[in-house]
């Protein structure tokens, strides 16, 4: 399906890759369908775009890049309301503010997205836990994770230019890329 965004220009998406939360998401409760966004950058950031209103698109990425000890417990209703019988069966995102001044990014700890695996059925749920916080300072803990993945020499000389073109090509077979962009994208 072809799906209009305001960020990206006009995609591409397959039926596989919608995800649907049949609650909304917090605050945006009336839009139920979104896909992920790939935008193809080495910030590891994806974007959870809405296939119903082309300007909704959050900034989301999976706490465990950045904080390695994030583990949350969903009550055994919470776990129903997606499908699932384990965690292993979820992919969990957490939702960024990006101001003006970008060191000053957070993350949503408190109220994760968990994306049922195979269904692709999603819900954000606000989790009891009063040690996580809604605006998780994690700038640096991000910065540092980059760093260490595009410094990695070791990987890069081990392989050679076929098994990284091969890699590459395998890797953008399941992104969702911008079928065309009609201008320069802004950053709310």
């Amino acid at each position: 399906m072809k799906v209009k965004t305001s960020r990206f220009g006009d995609l591409e998406v397959d039926n596989k890759d919608l995800i649907n939360f049949k609650e909304g998401i917090l605050g945006f409760e009336n839009l139920k369908n979104f896909f992920l966004v790939d935008p193809g950058d080495q910030t590891l950031i994806l974007w959870l775009q809405s296939t119903e209103n082309p300007t909704v698109a959050f900034p989301v990425i999976e706490p465990n890049i950045f904080l390695t000890d994030y583990s949350v417990s969903l009550l055994p209703v919470e776990m129903n309301s997606i499908n699932i019988q384990s965690m292993n069966e979820t992919q969990v995102y957490v939702i960024l503010t990006i101001p003006q001044v970008v060191t000053e990014m957070t993350a949503n700890m408190k109220a994760p997205i968990f994306i049922n695996s195979k269904s692709r059925d999603a819900r954000q749920i606000v989790l009891q836990d009063n040690k996580l916080e809604v605006k998780f300072a994690m700038y640096a803990a991000l910065k540092k994770h980059i760093v260490k993945l595009v410094s990695d020499d070791s990987v890069r000389t081990r392989r050679s230019a076929n098994q990284a073109e091969e890699a590459v090509d395998s890797t953008e077979a399941h992104r969702v890329r911008p079928v065309k962009r009609e201008s320069s994208p802004e950053v709310n």
